[in-house]
């Protein structure tokens, strides 16, 4: 029996479409959740009775009020986050080919959030120092955030790759410590802020979506949209590179070209992800692994399928944040960190049966 046709191919190729209608089902329906759900409770139909009338019923002007200005830019800025961390995961994974490759993991989300910490504090304070009038604009923050996880990503990749190969244990090493450092650069600015700037910053280290705005939402579109609609054509790539870079050099693979191209969409995506809800990790973990047990390995497949688990996933994690400690709202970082804690050390102790072997 050749590979295509074993019993395990057969219901990835024939289901493929099925998975994605039922990612796609799953998405909407966290979507309509996190517009129902909430400190003010609103039933699904009349939620769908103010989308579909685009809230012009005087009937429902209570429920548009709270579904059009309030959540809505809430769940679309959670999507847009959700399937941006997971498909920077995923992207990670198969750059690096290690399955525990995540942006937050190797400190990319870390590095990005020092940046935007940097912007918070010492922003206001540079303006003052040339005479400019304060405060700094809305684009900043995104720009500082994404300048950062490019630093972060580029230098990791730099410190990893000896000899046109990828170290496995290097990477991970030097992502600990890429992470340790901004840690502590962050906590450095922490102890120089003032209260405001102290809020802002506990906002950005736990993430949260509390503060999505309309302006939020127009403003991280055009750095995540992009993204997502770029990485689907990455898969041949990665999927040559898991065979090595050599070998995907001579199967006719710009090696080179798709490494900068993966690093710049990744630092893109979490660049703009933390920017507009902070740091946020373990999406870009969980995420692709469940997907290769649905799905397998072949990026085609695993990248726009990331794309919308991960977004539902995060917007499911953003409605138990809210709900959890109602009236209050927990962090959502610490839901997916709850979350995707134990997955992790699951698949270290699969690792370490393997090895052990």
């Amino acid at each position: 029996m050749t590979p295509a046709t074993t019993p395990a191919a057969l219901p990835r190729r024939g289901g493929t479409a099925a998975l994605f209608l039922a990612l796609g089902a799953l998405a909407g329906a966290a979507a309509l959740l996190s517009l129902a759900a909430g400190a003010v409770a609103i039933p699904p139909g009349r939620v769908a009775a103010v989308l579909w009338t685009g809230g012009a019923d005087p009937a429902l002007a209570r429920e548009a009020f709270v579904v059009l200005n309030i959540r809505l830019p809430r769940t679309l800025l959670g999507l847009m986050v959700g399937a941006a961390l997971a498909v920077s995961g995923a992207l990670m994974q198969g750059l690096f080919r290690n399955p525990l490759a995540d942006p937050g993991l190797v400190g990319v989300s870390a590095g990005a959030g020092l940046a935007a910490a940097s912007v918070i504090v010492a922003g206001d304070r540079l303006l003052a120092m040339l005479g400019l009038p304060g405060p700094l604009p809305f684009a900043a923050l995104p720009l500082g955030a994404f300048l950062g996880g490019l630093a972060t990503t580029a230098l990791l990749y730099a410190l990893a790759t000896r000899a046109g190969r990828t170290s496995v244990a290097t990477l991970l090493l030097a992502g600990l410590a890429l992470g340790a450092l901004a840690g502590a650069l962050t906590g450095i600015l922490v102890y120089l802020s003032d209260d405001r700037q102290l809020r802002d910053l506990t906002f950005w280290s736990l993430g949260s979506l509390a503060g999505a705005t309309w302006a939020k939402v127009n403003f991280s579109a055009p750095a995540i949209l992009p993204v997502l609609a770029a990485v689907p054509f990455l898969g041949r790539g990665l999927n040559a590179l898991v065979l090595g870079e050599a070998e995907a050099f001579h199967l006719g693979v710009p090696v080179q070209a798709l490494k900068r191209a993966a690093i710049l969409l990744v630092a893109a995506a979490v660049g703009a992800s933390v920017a507009a809800a902070g740091v946020i990790g373990f999406v870009g973990l969980v995420v692709p692994h469940v997907l290769r047990l649905l799905v397998g390995p072949e990026h085609r497949r695993l990248l726009p399928a990331a794309a919308l688990l991960g977004g539902a996933l995060l917007v499911l994690a953003d409605v138990a944040a809210r709900l959890v400690a109602s009236p209050a709202e927990l962090p959502i970082g610490i839901v997916t960190a709850l979350l995707g804690a134990p997955v992790f050390l699951w698949l270290l102790m699969g690792r370490a049966r393997v090895l052990d072997v």
